[in-house]
């Protein structure tokens, strides 16, 4: 996505992430409508936001005062321009990639390639210090819950995948339809929360993350841009470069650090990581799950 077409809605993700520790439990409420609701912002009045949301019409302007707003009429426009450009974003981006590489049938592999190839180069400088506070977080806790949504939910399959090979305390938040609700129950500072999200952000990740982080959950944030508004919500945050002339977000850089971080986990868990491994090739064995001559 080019920097112009980054939308006005972002902006207001961004200020909300900066502040949101700062808001009071009736400002926490109006941001949260005001995320969830954007036609209803950008196409009614205040009166009517007030009365569907339960939210008092001051509430709304002191929380558009305190994320610098000159007035609501200000974040109605930027609404109305993110709603104008949101069913495009993703399409504007593979016409921009249609105009740039159809030229040469392998110009945009190429392109493509050198992109990962300078992501993966990038990750090298990841805070490593706080990556070895989340594995030690990780290996403690009584409980990891995993969470990705849209795009970003295959890769925390793969994870969960590669994580119950060595331990059986990490399980898929809203796994097949389950209730995200039903996961997130009973987690406390014993426990921790890892979620994957790029744009567009999922609501319900981003709501996770803060419920979590009010229950004194240990939260992990992947994502690929600090605008992210889940990272306010981090114990630990990892930006990770998706630069590309795709028209997608790239997960190249993500499926190499969650594999980083399970061999990272597994160098720390010495005999009791070994069992279980055994233990799980060897049912998968006995129930013929793999080829095996």
């Amino acid at each position: 996505m080019e920097s112009g077409e980054v939308s006005f809605f972002m902006s207001f993700e961004t200020r909300l992430a900066d502040r949101y520790d700062e808001l009071s439990g009736a400002l926490r409420q109006a941001a949260r409508y005001l995320e969830d609701n954007p036609l209803d912002v950008a196409s009614r009045p205040l009166r009517s936001v007030s009365k569907e949301s339960g939210v008092s019409p001051a509430a709304f302007t002191r929380l558009v005062r305190a994320l610098d707003y000159a007035d609501f009429e200000e974040l109605r426009d930027e609404f109305r321009g993110k709603i104008k450009r949101k069913v495009n974003n993703f399409a504007g981006r593979a016409a921009q990639l249609q105009h740039d590489h159809q030229s040469s049938p392998t110009s945009f592999f190429d392109a493509h390639l050198a992109a990962c190839q300078a992501n993966l180069e990038s990750v090298g400088q990841v805070d490593r210090a706080l990556l070895e506070h989340a594995v030690s977080k990780l290996n403690e806790a009584r409980k990891v819950v995993l969470m990705g949504a849209l795009g970003s939910t295959g890769v925390v399959e793969y994870l969960s995948y590669m994580a119950n090979f060595c331990a059986d305390n990490w399980v898929m938040a809203s796994r097949m339809g389950a209730s995200l609700g039903g996961g997130l129950t009973g987690l406390d500072n014993r426990d921790a929360l890892l979620i994957v999200t790029k744009p567009p952000f999922a609501d319900r990740a981003i709501k996770a993350a803060r419920l979590a982080q009010d229950r004194g959950v240990f939260v992990i944030v992947i994502t690929d841009t600090h605008t992210c508004p889940a990272l306010s919500a981090a114990s630990a945050g990892f930006v990770l470069p998706t630069a590309s002339p795709h028209f997608y977000s790239s997960y190249v850089t993500t499926l190499f650090f969650v594999e980083a971080l399970i061999g990272l986990i597994v160098s720390r868990s010495g005999e009791t990581a070994n069992a279980r491994i055994a233990e799980v090739e060897n049912t998968t064995k006995l129930l013929a799950e793999v080829w095996d001559q």
